[in-house]
């Protein structure tokens, strides 16, 4: 009957659009990262002159828009993985995979709700909201340098390792991702700019489903 060909049309679409969603995703990331690190001074003194200029904060706010969208394009791109996988999946790596994308996603979303906390405190320098800032301050960098980017690396390097086992990955992409856990893991704490590496890494994946995706299949007669 007709409905027993409407699953495979249904599978092919799919990928399509989350791999597209995962380049945006990619995009997304990388500039809320940018936005938020470049818009937070790097020493608690600058505090002062913080609260009273306009500037950074806005940066702020348009990195708090961001991340709902981020977020919400970062889940199609991790469904395009898994449907990249299918069904022959390893439970172990499946499972470690799932869980720290979900993960990183809430850290993701917290870290929102510390910056929405940072732009509350604006406009106003008394000495217990400078205290408080501080404490945003340094809840923000913390989770954006330390916590976000150790989950990342463990999303990775599960990605990495589960699409290898299954021969689905080129030899240079399966060497870069485990390059790229590495650097979230370890050298992200000596310069928090390396954490571009991880949107820079799901704009490949994402690249690369989509390519495969988007290759013209052959159906039996």
């Amino acid at each position: 009957m007709g409905a027993t060909d409407e699953p495979p049309g249904r599978a092919l679409r799919t990928p399509r659009a989350a791999g597209a969603a995962g380049i945006l995703s990619a995009l997304l990331l990388g500039t809320v990262v940018v936005l938020v690190h470049a818009a937070i001074p790097d020493h608690p003194t600058d505090a002062g002159a913080w609260l009273a200029d306009g500037s950074s904060r806005d940066s702020l706010n348009v990195a708090l828009q961001l991340v709902p969208f981020a977020g919400i394009f970062f889940l199609w791109f991790m469904g395009a993985v898994r449907d990249y996988v299918g069904v022959a999946e390893d439970k172990f790596f499946a499972t470690l995979f799932f869980g720290s994308g979900v993960l990183y996603l809430a850290v993701i979303f917290v870290l929102a709700a510390a910056v929405g906390g940072l732009l509350a405190l604006a406009g106003s320098a008394s000495s217990a909201q400078l205290r408080m800032w501080e404490y945003g301050r340094h809840l923000t960098l913390v989770l954006l340098s330390s916590y976000s980017t150790r989950i990342a690396a463990v999303f990775v390097l599960s990605a990495t390792t589960l699409c290898h086992r299954l021969g689905m990955l080129p030899r240079w992409l399966t060497w870069s991702g485990y390059a790229v856990a590495v650097v979230l893991l370890f050298v992200v704490s000596t310069d928090a700019w390396f954490a571009l590496v991880f949107p820079l890494w799901v704009l490949v994946v994402s690249a690369r489903v989509l390519r495969v995706a988007l290759r013209p299949t052959t159906q039996p007669e």
